[in-house]
């Protein structure tokens, strides 16, 4: 299994080598497909999802230089047939998973079949999250509340025997102060790492690495 979960992107050099490697090759020569679907339980969504697409919001994520560059959205996948898109996604060197709404990311992940296939894709695809996409394969998920799912509906797939807090300290989000995420990992009965924008967690074959350039904290 190879995840390179992340709190904004692919924001600096560290981060940046340690999707290489994950890869075991580089950028130019990899493909790779963004899931945009977490996305749209936030407020303006449609229009966030494009401008991670073309690059003009956060950090590099898309708009890399991959080799080849698609979009799957999970949300269509019920409705067309496996022998379509499963082929594709083996194919396929990373899979780049937007931020947005945990427990909507999650269902749509389960509806769509695509968790199921996960761990067998894993063993040669890349994972690359961006915040909620990266918190969904941990222990702990979120949600805005802005969709219509049952409220005992899955915040996460539990892939990551860890909880995630991405953007720590981040101007945008005052409620991710260090203090108050301390708050929150004392309630989680797993280990819990609190990472700002600069950095990343590897995860390789069950093998949890940090990759940083900034600040970040494990609480236990």
């Amino acid at each position: 299994m190879k995840l390179l979960l992340t709190s904004a992107g692919i924001s600096n050099t560290s981060i940046h080598n340690a999707l290489v490697d994950l890869l075991g090759k580089p950028i130019t020569e990899a493909s790779a497909l963004f899931v945009p679907t977490a996305i749209y339980a936030i407020a303006g969504g449609s229009h966030i999802s494009r401008k991670v697409i073309c690059g003009s919001l956060g950090d590099p994520f898309c708009e890399m230089g991959w080799k080849s560059l698609g979009v799957l959205e999970l949300t269509a996948l019920p409705s067309i047939k496996q022998a379509l898109w499963v082929p594709m996604l083996q194919e396929t060197d990373a899979l780049l998973v937007g931020g947005g709404d945990c427990q909507y990311l999650t269902y749509w992940m389960q509806q769509s079949g695509l968790a199921d296939l996960l761990p067998s894709l894993l063993h040669k695809m890349v994972y690359v999250g961006l915040s909620a996409g990266s918190m969904i394969m941990t222990r702990f998920g979120t949600t805005y509340g802005n969709h219509t799912l049952p409220a005992e509906s899955d915040r996460s797939l539990g892939l990551v025997d860890i909880a995630l807090h991405p953007h720590l300290d981040h101007e945008w989000f005052p409620e991710n102060s260090l203090v108050n995420l301390e708050k929150l990992a004392a309630t989680i009965p797993v280990p819990s790492y609190a990472i700002d924008d600069q950095t990343a967690i590897k995860v390789t074959d069950g093998t949890i690495e940090v990759v940083s350039e900034g600040h970040w904290k494990l609480f236990l």
